[in-house]
């Protein structure tokens, strides 16, 4: 469920991104109001000075709420072997708190602190089971925390992360570093990010490929044992769910881009990312089906290197319209290459409303390491039936709506913003999705 997640939650976000990238100077006109009740004085810095207490106090600047839900079809399960139906539903909800105060220095410090909780139905997570009997649904939670310090005389900024990400079958701990540089003229800027994800997959195997057990009975308790030692049940009988085994999967990234302000109306951006990964890469509850009917658990190399490049390009036509496009090249060292071309443009309708329909297209060639059902011949090295490693090509399409108004949202000066987005998503392998996402932003 982990695709799934990143699907309906990463369309959701792309509302708080949206939106702040709308924003312009000529567009705010009234003056945000804070949370806090302090109302700082306007003076030269003075480090011995007492009366700039308050202007260091700790206050909110900004609380962030996105609810998306994600509906999908398709008949290619990986689950069973490439073959049966793929039906999702997400209901995907996230908070962010943004906390800001100055330090000693009077350099900017924002706190960022997020949660989020969705809940999952899968028509194939049922046929973990050969016989479709287990639990159709799950949950998973995702906190996380940020802080960022920026120097605004230098236009600097440095930062480090942490999250965490759980669900049943996958724990994942994750932790990163972040900094930026603007250059002399504040014209152009450097940012990287460097981050790490830990992470530990559950083994759980198809219901008829369950690695051999073996039974120890003595006069008082029966333990019943696998093949790699572990106890999988006690004296009671019962299957003890936190003596299933886990498999480490670690996953590095290091992130950079440049953007440069060309003139008033044009900016441009390039992205570059490498990506390794060690470890457990195959998912053991996707199941392999041989050309001699047989079949077995999916397996996938134990390293793989990732490399995007990317290129956006934003335009100001005029005061109302907003031309934001993007290209990305992608390649791996498991046969696959790709290309995604988005395009996106925002039209501001009155100051404080504007509507962004949206569209962005991808291509990718098969991994080397995919083959459908019973495709696969059992002198294979490496196999996989998951269509995620397919040749296909891609589609996504919709429409955003947002509300800024200067007395806030429904008059509620506290909510400052509103935005609420649409996509449906068509794949050549048959797969269909659509996701609706609302965005509430409070001051």
């Amino acid at each position: 469920m982990k695709k799934v997640y990143l699907t309906a939650l990463g369309f959701a976000l792309l509302c708080r991104l949206n939106a702040r990238a709308q924003t312009r100077t000529d567009s705010i006109p009234f003056k945000k109001t804070d949370t806090s009740l302090y109302q700082p004085v306007i003076r030269e810095p003075n480090a011995h000075d007492s009366s700039l207490y308050n202007a260091r106090k700790l206050r909110i600047d900004e609380i962030d709420f996105v609810s998306s839900y994600y509906n999908q079809s398709g008949d290619h399960s990986a689950v069973r072997g490439g073959i049966g139906d793929e039906a999702v539903t997400d209901l995907a909800n996230g908070l962010d708190l943004n906390l800001v105060w100055l330090n000693n220095k009077l350099n900017k410090n924002t706190l960022s602190i997020g949660f989020g909780f969705d809940y999952h139905s899968a028509a194939s997570q049922a046929y973990v089971s050969a016989t479709g009997a287990s639990s159709k649904t799950g949950t998973r939670i995702y906190p996380s925390l940020d802080w960022t310090v920026e120097n605004e005389k230098k236009g600097s900024s440095f930062g480090i992360g942490a999250y965490y990400s759980g669900e049943y079958n996958y724990q994942s701990l994750g932790a990163d570093l972040h900094f930026s540089q603007k250059t002399a003229d504040k014209n152009g800027e450097f940012s990287a990010k460097f981050q790490g994800y830990f992470d530990h997959v559950k083994l759980i195997y198809p219901s008829e490929l369950i690695p051999n057990t073996t039974v120890t009975t003595t006069s008082t308790t029966t333990i019943v044992t696998s093949a790699s030692g572990t106890v999988l049940s006690g004296g009671d009988g019962h299957h003890s769910r936190a003596a299933i085994p886990s498999s480490p999967r670690t996953t590095l990234t290091a992130a950079f881009s440049y953007s440069q302000m060309i003139n008033k109306r044009l900016q441009i951006m390039f992205l570059g990312d490498v990506v390794t990964q060690q470890g457990y890469l195959s998912l053991p509850f996707h199941r392999v089906y041989f050309n001699t009917g047989k079949d077995t658990v999916e397996k996938l190399p134990s390293s793989r290197f990732k490399l995007p490049l990317g290129f956006r390009l934003n335009y100001f036509l005029g005061d109302n319209i907003i031309i934001r496009s993007y290209y990305r090249y992608y390649l791996d060292n498991w046969g696959i290459r790709s290309n995604t071309i988005g395009l996106e443009v925002p039209y501001k309708i009155t100051p404080f409303f504007s509507v962004s329909p949206f569209y962005r297209y991808y291509d990718q060639t098969a991994s080397k390491y995919f083959a459908p059902y019973e495709a696969h011949s059992p002198t294979d090295q490496y196999y996989s039936s998951n269509y995620e490693y397919s040749k296909f090509r891609s589609g996504f399409y919709g429409i955003g709506f947002r509300v800024a108004p200067p007395n806030g949202v429904f008059g509620w000066q506290g909510l400052h913003e509103l935005e609420v987005r649409y996509g449906h998503y068509t794949q050549t392998t048959d797969l269909v999705s659509d996701v609706v996402s609302l965005s509430l932003g409070f001051k």
